[in-house]
């Protein structure tokens, strides 16, 4: 299993409560809708521990992906193109491919 972490802040001038609402009833569903996917979170950072600072991301979106080639064919579909765009619309993210170390 490949478990993909996405790191994000919204983009300036997004409203926090679209953007939650969005991804309440249209990414969230749509995601765990897609047969290669085990699991998916997304998770609004609060707090550094032990540190008054910001945290540096705004939200954090963990992906367990079962299979990373029936993910490849699922995420070209024109449906998850517009999940995509959406998203991009939001949001500036990068996307890090991770493997467990055993």
């Amino acid at each position: 299993m490949t478990r993909l972490i996405v790191l994000f802040n919204l983009k300036p001038g997004i409203d926090v409560n679209h953007y939650e609402t969005w991804a309440r009833q249209v990414d969230l569903p749509t995601v765990h809708g897609l047969k290669s996917i085990q699991g998916f979170d997304i998770f609004r950072s609060v707090s550094l521990l032990g540190s008054a600072a910001p945290p540096p991301y705004q939200y954090i979106e963990i992906i367990d992906v079962k299979d990373m080639a029936e993910f490849g064919a699922e995420i070209a579909t024109d449906t998850m193109g517009r999940v995509a765009a959406e998203f991009a619309a939001f949001a500036d993210a990068t996307f890090i491919l991770t493997e467990r170390l055993d």
